[in-house]
């Protein structure tokens, strides 16, 4: 057990299957018991299966013999024994084999342990889904509308419900217990994301379909309450990182959506400790101020890639150096954007390099300190609702020290835009990424500067050339391989650069945003056109290209890129027309029979293959 540097930790994410009578905490105990919604004391729980999927030596055992081409492959399987008897089986398969089994015998323990992949969850229809969401109303084009439609289908493709098992057995399994119905990306996701779901759930809630977008809120509330965090993932073995956190902007959106008020107010103290958990576990010191980075919290490889992250620890000699990279390639895990060169620091300070000069714990990244300053202004917003005005003011004050800190550190009046912060070299970092631009989107700036940040925001544009790129705004101008990385174009990404120019107001900056928001659903559409699915990333080099590189192939589904479109459909469809984009005539396929069969079939497989 010498790797657990930090166990208390691992408790406390491990909880998450140990006591089933917390999965099913109702909103009306977040706001009436929330003194007991919050995990207070880790001491009282008990979790036993991350000595299986988290770290330890069968992991280890099992991940380095490499029987599977994606290492998520394993750590998905479900038990067959209880943890400790299949722990106790190891050891005496170990001792046997005078501890150096072959590959071939670590594959029959294996399968005489731990049964298929990804078997927690059912294929589940949306109880709420309608086949004709008002959005479609919005769209003029007909094959737009048609799209939409198929879209809206693809919801039910990607629906999943938690097997009874899961909650009665929940240490048999790696996924953690959730008590509603999700909507995954799809692909190799099989499970809930966290920040991916904020695309998702707007998607939804422009689908009609609150039912389940409350679901899922619920789901992510009650992490929150069962542990103090929400992982990365909806896997035990993301135990020690979160993601960007968008759960107070996920409990907005369905308010601005319901007016559901009550709703916003009985979730503020799981908001309130969802952000202080970011405060008082990522805070770094940057020129005086406070801000926020990224952090992983856990030791060893990542589980789900742990023979990729031996492999790439090789070059550094010492045990407490390989652990740093580790911690290196989970902190950019938990940013959502592994792998790219945003997150190398070379011995140069600059950011060529690759995995090894990873240095994500060392960078102040622009839209974690924009977000945590937008769940401030938020959770003051939803005070104000409650008639909290002592408590509203406190988040107002907190979100006004973050605004000032991001003024004051990652503002870079030279580049005319906010820049990461290397904290090893005390310098800016001048290098594009989308995020860059990420205050705008939430408005963590002075409003009252909105004319002169517009001039140096599109002089900054131009300057990197931007706006060439047909198939939409590229991650990074560095290509390097990775999947965040140029040429590869992501919908969260265009999302913030298109809702954060239209934000900024000037009429110059809202063009820009309306031509880069027409563009991507465009682009987006030929790809469906001429493929039928819907990608996790595309090619910023080729108008309807799909992107590619990193760690795994190109995803379909796609639960975010879906929601961003439904979205821009709602909000463009007015005007948007096809008669310029190339799309041939041939796009009237997607009205047949045929076209809309095949969405359901790419769906449904897309849904199924997993690590």
């Amino acid at each position: 057990m010498t790797m657990l540097r930090t166990f208390d930790l691992i408790i406390l994410l491990c909880c998450l299957a140990a006591l089933p009578q917390l999965r099913a905490r109702s909103l009306i105990e977040f706001g009436t018991d929330s003194e007991n919604a919050i995990v207070k004391n880790v001491e009282t729980y008990n979790f036993t299966s991350c000595q299986i999927y988290c770290y330890g030596p069968l992991l280890d055992t099992v991940q380095m013999a490499k029987l599977y081409p994606d290492s998520k492959t394993f750590v998905d399987m479900k038990l067959k024994v209880s943890p400790e008897k299949t722990m106790e089986d190891f050891e005496a398969f170990m001792t046997s084999k005078n501890n150096k089994p072959s590959k071939d015998e670590i594959q029959e323990f294996v399968d005489a342990h731990f049964g298929e992949k990804g078997t927690e969850l059912d294929v589940w229809t949306p109880t709420d889904w309608i086949e004709h969401p008002s959005f479609l109303d919005l769209v003029r084009d007909p094959d737009l509308k048609q799209w939409g439609a198929d879209l809206n289908n693809i919801w039910k493709e990607l629906g999943r419900k938690m097997k009874d098992d899961v909650h009665k057995n929940p240490n048999y399994y790696s996924i953690i217990p959730v008590p509603n119905p999700v909507i995954v990306p799809g692909g190799r996701f099989i499970e809930f994301y966290y920040w991916d779901s904020y695309w998702i759930i707007r998607g939804l809630l422009y689908s009609e379909m609150r039912d389940t977008a409350r679901g899922m809120i619920e789901n992510f509330l009650s992490i929150v309450q069962r542990i103090g965090f929400i992982p990365n993932g909806g896997r035990v073995y993301y135990w020690g990182r979160s993601q960007p956190p968008l759960l107070t902007a996920m409990v907005k959106s369905y308010v601005d959506f319901t007016k559901d008020d009550l709703f916003a107010i009985n979730a503020l103290e799981v908001l309130e400790h969802e952000f202080e958990y970011f405060i008082n576990n990522h805070t770094v010191q940057a020129k005086g101020h406070n801000l926020v980075a990224y952090r992983d919290s856990s030791t060893g490889p990542r589980p789900e890639s742990y023979s990729e992250d031996v492999e790439t620890s090789q070059s550094f000699a010492t045990q407490e150096a390989k652990e740093d990279h580790y911690s290196e390639l989970k902190s950019a895990a938990e940013s959502g954007m592994d792998f790219s060169s945003r997150w190398y620091i070379n011995e140069n300070g600059t950011n060529v390099g690759n995995l090894t000069d990873a240095k994500t714990r060392s960078i102040v990244p622009v839209e974690l300190n924009a977000i945590l300053y937008w769940n401030a202004k938020i959770i003051a917003e939803f005070h104000s609702k409650a008639g909290n005005i002592e408590k509203m003011m406190e988040y107002e004050t907190k979100a006004q020290k973050i605004q000032e800190a991001i003024q004051a550190v990652l503002w870079n009046e030279e580049a005319g835009c906010w820049l990461d912060y290397d904290l090893i070299n005390d310098k800016p970092r001048n290098y594009f990424v989308p995020t860059n631009l990420s205050p705008l989107w939430v408005k963590a700036y002075n409003i009252s500067d909105s004319e002169k940040i517009s001039e140096k925001v599109l002089n900054y544009v131009e300057k990197n050339k931007l706006d060439t790129f047909p198939g939409g705004v590229p991650n990074t101008l560095s290509q390097t391989g990775e999947q965040w990385d140029f040429p590869n174009v992501w919908a969260p990404m265009q999302y913030i650069l298109v809702e954060g120019l239209d934000n900024l107001g000037t009429p110059e900056a809202k063009e820009l945003s309306k031509t880069w928001g027409q563009r991507w659903v465009k682009s987006n559409f030929e790809a469906y056109r001429e493929t039928r699915a819907m990608f996790e990333k595309y090619d910023a080099e080729k108008f309807g290209g799909h992107g590619g590189g990193g760690e795994y192939g190109v995803q379909k589904g796609f639960g975010w890129t879906n929601g961003v479109i439904i979205e821009w459909l709602a909000k463009y469809g007015r005007h948007i027309s096809l008669s310029n984009t190339g799309a041939s005539v041939r796009s009237s396929r997607l009205i047949t029979v045929l076209g809309a069969t095949a969405v359901a079939l790419v769906g449904a497989f897309a849904g199924r293959f997993i690590w």
